[in-house]
């Protein structure tokens, strides 16, 4: 059965990219390493694990081999051992310009050096064992203050972030990475970024950049004079502090950012919890008894509702739905269906929920009809940031299309209009479909696409032609799957 997700840290991938731009790549044939690829893919995604022995040093682990990083003392580098040894130790010393430099532990020199040619065996250091850390998670998350257990938030009222939240509830506790000059900045919603010294600026200026840090783990935010970001006082706003080497305080959790949406029923009122434990469509307007966080189980593809009161949708006596349960169960999971603008959702007993004359929602119907009709829309995404497959969606260079397969991303903005999405890219243009179903975005008016939620952090985007989109092997974003699956499932 199913079991609660509501916290989920992510785990923290990567590439490392060297002073030639290139990635550190793991091969396969002979366990070799090399720093040949140009983009970010599976071969050059590694995840960092702290020490077993609890000491300073760190552990490079390849994503895709499942085999760790090792330095002999004449230098030879591999990605051969499964099991971590004395050679596979490595302290992480961070540069001014926010790149690493990877020292080995038991033997004292440096790694790096171009294309096949990697060794660990400089004295000193040179721009060839410079490193620049490229997160390989999607760049949307929650961001949790490790020693006040509260997430940060942007607080419009105060003009910052605060870390005050017991529950990353809203939009306004969405934060977007962005890699800037070998560095990362905090966007919030409204697309401003966190200056070291607590104020929010439109522009990713240099006291908005930061080094990343991991320890044990967890991740800090190192500012341009050195110090880290930490919630600050009685309201937690967060800033650089005084301390000049991460501690408790200073250190934060990625956490993964799931889908929050309202539903609207066909009486066109929002679906709420704000008159009782009756889930109910009997309100005008949308705030946080009308959000309900919505997960996707990875096996079944059924999804749960979670509630600001702290329970899930469950079906009880007579078909009728509460927002009681604790704990995610079969009565809790709902299976979707996608009807064009609007959704149904049929309950464990094999019955559609359908609003009632009273406004209360119950499992009691055999087939979809107005009353078992919702608009379902997504609230937590005004900006919307995409992977596939082969990577991130972008826009092409000196052209008016879209790739798929970079490994730097553009951050794109989302409406909504009456159960679709229209998406706006840079320039002030937005989607449409062109010619032989290639995706442009450069339109004066904006086009409907419809958004259907198939798998935990993945959503399938179809066209009013039906079709949906995916990235094929040109890299070029078009609207010719039939169904969605595989390419056309996009990471948001």
């Amino acid at each position: 059965m199913p079991t609660n997700g509501l916290h989920q840290v992510l785990k923290i991938q990567f590439g490392l990219v060297n002073d030639a731009n290139r990635y550190l790549t793991a091969e396969s044939f002979g366990f070799k390493v090399n720093a040949s690829a140009s983009s970010l893919k599976r071969k050059q995604i590694w995840v960092l694990e702290p020490d077993p022995g609890q000491g300073t040093a760190v552990l490079f682990r390849s994503s895709h081999l499942g085999r760790y990083l090792s330095a002999e003392e004449d230098g030879r580098v591999a990605c051969e051992v499964d099991r971590p040894g004395r050679d596979c130790r490595f302290l992480v010393l961070p540069q001014p310009d926010g790149r690493w430099v990877l020292q080995s532990e038991p033997h004292g020199r440096f790694f790096g050096g171009t294309e096949d040619q990697l060794s660990c065996f400089a004295t000193a250091i040179s721009p060839a064992e410079l490193w620049t850390v490229h997160l390989a998670i999607h760049p949307q998350a929650h961001l949790l203050s490790v020693s006040r257990r509260r997430y940060v938030h942007l607080c419009l009222q105060d003009d910052e972030m605060a870390a005050d939240g017991d529950m990353p509830w809203g939009v306004d506790a969405l934060l977007t990475l962005i890699f800037q000059s070998r560095r990362y900045c905090l966007k919030s919603y409204d697309s401003r970024y966190l200056r070291s010294d607590g104020h929010l600026v439109w522009e990713p200026e240099a006291r908005a950049c930061y080094t990343l840090e991991f320890k044990a783990g967890k991740l800090a935010f190192k500012d341009c004079d050195g110090r880290y970001l930490a919630p600050v006082g009685p309201a937690g706003t967060l800033k650089a502090g005084r301390n000049t080497r991460p501690g408790k305080d200073e250190l934060f959790d990625l956490e993964q950012s799931h889908p929050q949406v309202v539903l609207v029923a066909a009486n066109h009122r929002y679906v709420s919890v704000r008159q009782g434990i009756n889930v109910s469509a009997n309100q005008d307007e949308e705030l946080d008894h009308e959000t309900f966080l919505m997960q996707i189980d990875q096996e079944t593809k059924k999804c749960t509702f979670y509630s600001s009161t702290g329970g899930y949708w469950t079906l009880v006596t007579h078909g009728g739905i509460q927002a009681t349960a604790t704990q995610v169960s079969a009565q809790a999971m709902f299976e979707m269906e996608w009807h064009g603008r609007r959704v149904a959702l049929k309950a464990s007993n094999g019955r559609y929920v359908c609003m009632k004359k009273n406004g209360q929602l119950a499992a009691v119907s055999d087939f979809v009809g107005a009353d078992e009709s919702f608009i379902l829309k997504l609230i937590n995404r005004p900006i919307l940031v995409l992977r596939g497959r082969d990577g991130f969606v972008c826009h092409r260079r000196g052209s008016n299309q879209l790739d798929t397969n970079r490994s730097t991303y553009d951050v794109f903005h989302l409406s909504f209009r009456d159960g679709a999405y229209q998406i706006l890219g840079r320039g002030a243009g937005f989607w449409y479909i062109g010619s032989h179903g290639s995706v442009c975005s450069d339109g004066d008016l904006a086009e409907d696409f419809l958004f259907e939620f198939r798998e935990r952090g993945r959503v399938a985007i179809r066209a009013l032609s039906g079709k949906y989109l995916r990235g094929g092997a040109s890299g070029l974003l078009r609207a010719d799957a039939d169904l969605p699956l595989g390419e056309a499932l996009w990471e948001y």
